[in-house]
């Protein structure tokens, strides 16, 4: 799936920010695939509140007026995590969001705001090491396509979702409905650290977003980790291109 590392190539340190307590405690587990190579690692660098697109139109203004062209907040939550991190020796930045159903007809306008705060904030060297994805609707969509997992932390008796899970419009709510007792909190952890990804991408009708983060950081961390090629989500699948060319 990716080349072999260049002459020269290091070990790949790879800084998150994540926009919930789930994902901050989960998220490198879910990574494990390519980190069992020894060759990336995973941090979370900062957690921060979802983001919504900016639809005051006195509040752009606002910025203009200001000279500025993101919110402080992005700035400072977003963009300067990323940018101390990849100037103190990291070398690549993930920013990991839920696009929950409700959500979905805003992921370019949301997309759009997240990458503006990183394009804004980092060198121009450092833009196309930094990349925005989303969990589709949200993490816990996952387990439904790796019932095995479940079954083995929860006791139930599941079977891998039909269709694709990021179709799924509400997947927490949707596993507690099939087992009352759980709690994201609990075993959510579990579940994840039993996530097969490769089972998980094995059909490439399913899982665009998903498949897409992991296409991402597999060409980031020179990864020759292979899994089923399928489809790619098009509101961050241009994030590769652009990491291509600069490789």
């Amino acid at each position: 799936m990716t080349e072999q590392p260049p002459i020269g190539w290091s070990f790949v340190r790879v800084g998150m920010i994540v926009t919930g307590e789930t994902e901050e405690r989960c998220l490198p587990d879910l990574f494990r695939i390519l980190t069992s190579q020894r060759t990336c690692a995973f941090q979370v660098i900062r957690r921060v509140q979802q983001r919504s697109p900016i639809a005051s139109k006195k509040r752009e203004l606002k910025m203009v007026g200001s000279g500025k062209t993101i919110p402080d907040r992005d700035a400072e939550q977003i963009g300067l995590p990323a940018r101390r991190f990849m100037m103190s020796g990291g070398d690549c930045v993930i920013l990991v969001d839920d696009l929950e159903f409700d959500r979905s007809p805003q992921a370019e306008a949301v997309f759009a705001r997240y990458r503006r705060a990183l394009d804004t904030m980092l060198r121009a060297d450092m833009v196309d090491k930094a990349a925005v994805h989303f969990l589709v609707n949200m993490l816990e969509a996952y387990y439904f396509a790796d019932a095995d997992a479940v079954n083995q932390v929860l006791g139930t008796d599941l079977q891998d979702y039909d269709g694709d899970v990021e179709t799924i419009r509400h997947p927490k709510n949707k596993l507690k409905a099939l087992h009352v007792a759980f709690d994201e909190k609990e075993h959510g952890p579990l579940i994840v650290r039993k996530l097969d990804v490769v089972h998980i991408l094995s059909r490439p009708d399913a899982c665009a977003a998903l498949r897409t983060m992991f296409a991402w950081i597999a060409e980031a961390t020179y990864s020759t980790v292979t899994w089923s090629s399928g489809q790619l989500f098009q509101v961050t699948e241009p994030q590769i291109h652009a990491l291509r060319a600069t490789s």
